[in-house]
């Protein structure tokens, strides 16, 4: 029966794709278990750090920006944020000027966890990718370019 299943590629190791997915399990897979000890998962980390970077520049940050910078499905994002809410992270409140949209900030809660998270996924990521000694800079120019090319 797999004699009639036809690859593209002689071995899996030459898909690109794959070799994604298997680096990408492996990495989430470390966040994961140092954002446990903190109880914070990937995602609420990921939209809470985009949070904080769009509010560097902006006085007023919505869900929908929020999604955007961080490539985010975004009623997934509506879901967390609540979340987030729930537990004391951000606060959300009425626009300034636009009805629909909600104005989205850290609370102090929330920026003493993802202080406590930076050092957490920062140092994770500096031992994972360290195995590409010097060539982490032209890695992430790569990347740069798959996420301008494909969104």
């Amino acid at each position: 029966m797999s004699d009639s299943i036809h690859f593209h590629f002689d071995t899996a190791e030459e898909s690109s794709g794959y070799l994604l997915w298997q680096v990408t399990t492996l990495w989430q897979r470390k966040i994961k278990r140092q954002l446990d000890t903190i109880d914070l998962t990937h995602t609420q980390f990921v939209l809470l750090a985009s949070l904080a970077w769009l509010s560097k520049s902006q006085s007023i940050v919505t869900q929908i920006e929020i999604a955007n910078h961080s490539k985010t499905d975004r009623m997934m994002v509506s879901k967390v944020l609540r979340t987030l809410q729930e537990k004391g992270l951000i606060t959300r409140k009425e626009h300034e000027t636009d009805t629909r949209a909600k104005a989205i900030s850290l609370s102090e809660k929330g920026a003493i966890v993802l202080q406590k998270a930076l050092v957490l996924v920062e140092q994770v990521d500096i031992e994972f990718f360290s195995a590409l000694n010097l060539e982490t800079s032209s890695f992430n120019k790569n990347m740069l370019v798959l996420i301008s090319e494909n969104q």
